[in-house]
């Protein structure tokens, strides 16, 4: 009967936020599937996890896991949050930037420890309070600019994303390296049929010649710094747009939706400079 619970979001949200029952007990618990689950994650991917094979990994039958789980889909929404909470205690100080590069930074290196974690797909996740904890957060390091609630939401989801995208290229490097045996250096280094045909294109030739591949850059490095400089491009402009006045009151000037300069903070100030100018 537990196992038809398996689609049952709202019975996925009882399992995450019960705090009672993620303390660790005797015996097979809630807990031990987890981390036995994360664990077989690690050295399998996401593609190796079954409730088979995590019930394998701690001497229990599968239909005993059934017990405290109702099936695959919730235990990787709890594993999600398992591994969310390895995040360490967020800054407090410090300017947007640095707040939320250290944030990423810290979700990448959860990720290089836990690569399956990008290959979870899909919208319907229910979050736990783990992973709502450290949404709370990266909205928290914009809350304070001039940026727009929307605007907020999009950089976090943006930043997310990308964080995301570099950890797949981990999880597809690896899952190759483990296939095959070989190195992603190793195969890549032993295409001289390829790079003996590639001298007929200038551009990448003069890139290969100027030393262009000897010292790549480092992919997650520069994308994050890259993605930060578009974002405080953009708190810069709604910075100066925040500092403007309204033309009858002084007060301050919201952006307008399509972008277009201000004048007015409202239809009201507006018409009573009208009215001023046309009275004279």
């Amino acid at each position: 009967m537990a196992r038809g619970r398996a689609d049952d979001p709202d019975h996925g949200v009882e399992l995450l936020w019960r705090a009672g029952d993620r303390e660790p007990r005797q015996g097979l618990s809630l807990p031990r599937i987890v981390r036995a689950a994360v664990e077989l994650a690690d050295d399998e991917g996401l593609a190796g996890l079954s409730m088979r094979k995590v019930a394998d990994r701690l001497g229990f039958t599968t239909m005993s896991l059934y017990r405290h789980v109702p099936g695959r889909g919730q235990l990787v929404d709890l594993m999600l949050d398992e591994v969310l909470g390895e995040h360490p205690q967020p800054m407090e100080t410090g300017g947007w930037r640095a707040r939320l590069e250290a944030v990423a930074r810290h979700a990448w290196e959860i990720r290089k420890r836990h690569p399956w974690l990008a290959e979870v797909r899909g919208s319907r996740h229910v979050p736990g309070p783990n992973a709502v904890a450290h949404y709370d957060y990266m909205l928290s390091t914009l809350a304070g600019t001039a940026l727009r609630p929307s605007e907020v939401i999009a950089v976090v989801g943006m930043v997310g994303r990308f964080v995301d995208a570099e950890a797949l290229v981990l999880v597809e490097t690896r899952r190759e390296e483990r296939r095959s045996g070989v190195s992603e250096e190793e195969w890549w280094g032993s295409r001289d049929s390829l790079y003996e045909r590639l001298d007929r294109y200038p551009t990448l030739s003069h890139l290969w010649t100027a030393g262009g591949w000897d010292h790549p850059e480092d992919s997650f490095d520069f994308g994050l710094r890259r993605l930060l400089d578009g974002v405080e491009v953009l708190v810069r402009k709604r910075d100066e747009i925040r500092d403007e006045k309204c033309a009858e009151c002084g007060g301050p000037l919201e952006p307008a939706p399509s972008g277009r300069p201000r004048v007015y903070c409202s239809r009201a100030c507006q018409q009573r400079a009208y009215r001023r100018r046309r009275n004279g």
